[in-house]
């Protein structure tokens, strides 16, 4: 049938569990006390089949009545899919899910030490925060993020240093042209344009090439995912825009600095 856990009348609000047919477990109701009644969640009523599943009967190692559906909700890894789970009521004598209102966190958890020690004195306490556990889901999706982030940034700061570098060569090399077109008119921003245009060029060639290899290798990486983006076109132009930006700021340097040099120093060999 699906996964069945145990739990008391406060766990959907302790989670914030949306429930869109039915009701939740009570105190109040002996049928939910003897353990009797049961929530599922839409996957379980699709499975099942089920089109009015609040008052339908469920044969699994016993008769349950179903009071309530509740919203899918990933309670794993984003890796598997939403699977069908039923909420069972029972009152747990070794565990408590809490929900803390944030702001001093150690306090509460002092006062909740102190509260379980004084009902289970020979039992220490264990507890872990569910946000915690969710992220260890992706610590590996994490590491890699961090891993790919540092390769990335030092990719750019080569590039940068190598566009740099190759700017200062060929504004030496073009220091006569340079020279010549200043003296027959050329503006400064003329000369800028004109030397950083060649690097755009190189650019966009290299983005041309890096866009469906990485668009390959996002894809094949997404497909270990049952829920997933969609990648979209506009990134691969907003990533090239960024690339066109920062080596226009990187060549800016060097143009510049050959744009506003003087002709006469060019042009004196000549």
């Amino acid at each position: 049938m699906g996964q069945i856990w145990q739990v008391d009348d406060t766990y959907l609000g302790t989670l914030g569990i949306k429930l869109i047919e039915g009701r939740n477990f009570s105190y109040e109701m002996a049928d939910d006390t003897a353990g009797k009644t049961i929530i599922i969640n839409q996957s379980m009523a699709q499975k099942l089949g089920l089109k009015h599943p609040v008052g339908a009967r469920i044969s699994d190692n016993g008769i349950f009545t179903v009071i309530g559906v509740m919203q899918d909700f990933n309670y794993e890894s984003m890796r598997d899919e939403i699977g069908p789970v039923a909420l069972h009521y029972t009152l747990s004598t070794a565990m408590m899910t809490i929900k803390l209102r944030g702001g001093d966190v150690q306090h509460a958890i002092s006062n909740v030490s102190a509260l379980w020690k004084k009902y289970s004195p020979d039992q220490p306490i264990r507890y872990t925060f569910l946000d915690e556990d969710f992220a260890n889901m992706y610590a590996d999706v994490t590491r890699t993020g961090k891993i790919f982030t540092s390769f990335a940034v030092l990719a750019i700061i080569i590039a940068c240093l190598g566009l740099f570098a190759l700017s200062a060569f060929l504004a030496e090399q073009r220091s006569k042209e340079i020279g010549i077109r200043k003296v027959l008119g050329a503006s400064v921003q003329g000369i800028t344009t004109l030397l950083s245009l060649d690097f755009v060029k190189l650019v966009m060639v290299a983005i041309l090439i890096a866009s469906p290899i990485a668009w390959w290798a996002m894809h094949k990486w997404l497909q270990d995912f049952a829920y997933r983006v969609t990648i979209s076109w506009w990134m691969f132009v907003l990533a090239g825009l960024g690339a066109i930006l920062i080596a226009l700021i990187t060549v800016s340097f060097q143009s510049i600095k050959a744009a506003l040099a003087n002709p006469v120093k060019s042009l004196r060999s000549e």
